[in-house]
């Protein structure tokens, strides 16, 4: 089993009026809530006191009520209005851990109910557009070409691909060995396309770009790791290189592998093995969207539709 560093967030810079959330920082690190999670309630609890004039510490049920409202009036989706809900339910535990307050004013509010979110579905032409946008004559567009192929070709997430290293790659059995959530192990199988374009990558563009010794597979021009805002840039750049007018999101091709697999008629617990999905449940998502897109083939080109 590999053992890798997970990449920690920069910590939320709590603003000096609301120098009282420092005390709830420490309470959650002692919960040994996530970095990630901290974070999220952090940024949240700021936003939600932005709403009102009322320091936050002393808000009432009616209160949470009004910030709840604005928040809605703003556009907030039900999911971003839960996790507010989680940030307030938090931080009143910890107030009334600390003796500071003795009653919940978050007990009435009940948390809105979130909808299953469908993820982008991208055509198998736009996804052929996409990654044929590259510029293959250049390091960095056969890197972003070869970036394109292994995702397509494995259905990884983002992470597992920018933190994929050269030990990880077999391209003689044509197999990546992929370490994902919970630091658990899978097999998934390159093909020969993408087995091509990483050989290629590794022959002829990496080393121009590798600066310092470093076992990462894709490296930025200046020799590091890629981030995942590098990653995301470099998708919308190129979906608008390509004409791509559906909307993107840094996940794209891991659901248009997902459900062109589908599609095709793969069965539904070999895609749930291939995305390291714990739950099968995870991944029947992917069979509404299949369902979805051919009722609108249906819809489209079915002469009595």
């Amino acid at each position: 089993m590999l053992n890798k560093k997970p990449r920690i967030p920069t910590p939320i810079q709590i603003p000096e009026k609301l120098s009282f959330l420092q005390g709830f920082r420490d309470y959650l690190i002692a919960q040994t809530v996530s970095p990630h999670t901290r974070n999220a309630y952090l940024s949240d609890l700021i936003q939600c006191s932005e709403c009102h004039n009322k320091a936050l510490i002393d808000w009432q049920s009616e209160d949470i009520a009004d910030v709840l409202l604005s928040l809605t009036q703003q556009g907030k989706s039900p999911r971003s209005i839960a996790r507010c809900l989680s940030a307030l339910r938090s931080f009143f535990k910890f107030l009334r851990e600390q003796k500071l307050r003795s009653d919940n004013p978050v007990a009435s509010h009940r948390t809105p109910k979130i909808g299953r979110a469908l993820p982008k579905d991208l055509s198998e032409q736009d996804v052929e557009a996409l990654i044929l946008a590259p510029d293959t004559s250049t390091a960095l567009g056969l890197r972003d070409r070869a970036m394109f192929e292994v995702l397509y070709a494995c259905g990884l997430r983002v992470s597992e691909l920018l933190n994929l290293r050269l030990e990880l790659i077999n391209l003689k059995q044509g197999y990546l060995r992929i370490v994902g959530k919970g630091n658990k192990e899978r097999l998934v199988p390159l093909g020969q396309v993408a087995s091509e374009w990483i050989e290629r990558y590794l022959a002829q563009a990496r080393p121009s770009l590798y600066k310092s010794a470093t076992d990462y597979v894709f490296l930025t021009q200046q020799g590091g790791i890629m981030s995942r805002q590098n990653f995301w840039y470099a998708i919308k750049r190129y979906a608008l290189q390509a004409g791509i007018q559906a909307e993107l999101s840094p996940h794209t091709m891991r659901h248009a592998f997902a459900t062109h697999l589908l599609n095709h008629g793969a069965d539904l617990r070999v895609v749930q093995v291939l995305l390291g999905h714990s739950d099968l449940s995870t991944t029947q998502i992917y069979t509404h969207v299949a369902q979805v897109r051919m009722q609108q083939l249906h819809a489209e080109f079915h002469p009595r539709a």
